[in-house]
């Protein structure tokens, strides 16, 4: 990218560079030699999230299937493209209260979530309104792994067994097999899906969960409730769900809540075509004009 740069004739001062983190140090050092304005784009909250998969694999012992090893030298690299950007973009406050507490200066950080067009997803979406003798049936799609709070979601349901719910767990497994056979009758792990069959989840399902301990973003939120599902999710990730009225916000690594929240949708049905329909015209929100207005603003903000 710096040799592509180099070759550019039209870069001067009124330019700005953007770019991804861990790829860009280079390219920003070169950009910042032109007195190149640069935005660098933070994916993930860095130290902050390493240190919570890694206390979970304490608490888990033998859940993981990869224990996560990070060396210094990745850390040290984001903190030189730090040192080196304008702005750093984050898609969430939960990342933004993350790089704070690594030492990125307030003034440097700017909040701009993730967009989802929603086509025909949420031209055919529906408003969910179960019928009582089915059993509520609850997705969780993305990694099957302790930084998503799968062990939180399984102990869940372990405690609500006995109800008519089920959990649907789709997506690449990256826990053990010890750690799945924990898992309660309530509970079927599907594998890997298709972004095609994954759009069928979404239509087969009445409640979205993500109980992460730590999301940039989490854009699934936005493809569930496109198809009109209702979102039960944690505060680590972007801020999406409106509690009560779209979904439910509950703490995250605290199954009893996640218990708690389910049992809501089971004694109180009606709330389901509510949120659903909540749910739906939430996910206009995040549109793309959306994005560009954010990105908009930035720009106008570094050419002052």
């Amino acid at each position: 990218m710096r040799e592509h740069l180099k070759c550019r004739t039209d870069l001067n001062g009124n330019s700005i560079f953007f770019a991804y983190d861990t790829g860009a140090l280079e390219s920003l050092a070169w950009c910042r030699e032109q007195k190149i304005k640069c935005v660098l784009n933070q994916m993930d909250p860095n130290r902050v999230e390493v240190e919570l998969v890694r206390a979970e694999e304490k608490n888990w012992p033998g859940w993981s299937v990869r224990p996560l090893e990070v060396p210094e030298e990745y850390f040290a690299r984001r903190e030189q493209e730090w040192a080196l950007a304008d702005r750093i973009v984050v898609n969430s406050e939960f990342s933004r209260q993350a790089l704070l507490q690594q030492g990125v200066p307030a003034e440097k950080l700017a909040v701009i979530p993730l967009c989802f067009e929603t086509g025909e997803a949420n031209r055919n979406s529906k408003i969910v309104n179960r019928k009582s003798a089915a059993p509520l049936r609850v997705l969780f799609l993305g990694q099957v792994i302790l930084r998503k709070g799968i062990q939180y979601l399984l102990a869940a349901a372990r405690q609500l067994e006995k109800e008519n719910i089920h959990f649907d767990v789709v997506g690449p497994l990256g826990i053990s097999e010890t750690a799945m056979k924990t898992a309660p009758g309530n509970v079927t792990f599907h594998g890997r899906t298709s972004r095609d069959q994954a759009a069928n989840w979404y239509r087969q399902s009445d409640i979205f969960v993500l109980p992460t301990l730590s999301d940039g973003f989490a854009l699934t939120q936005l493809e569930a409730m496109a198809h009109g599902l209702p979102v039960v999710a944690t505060p680590n990730c972007g801020a999406v769900v409106t509690d009560g009225a779209d979904g439910f916000l509950v703490p995250p690594c605290d199954a009893g809540a996640l218990a708690q929240t389910f049992r809501r949708y089971l004694a109180q049905p009606e709330l389901l075509a509510a949120q659903s329909a909540a749910a739906r015209e939430k996910s206009r929100q995040f549109s793309l004009n959306r994005l560009a207005a954010n990105l908009a603003r930035l720009e106008a903000s570094l050419q002052r």
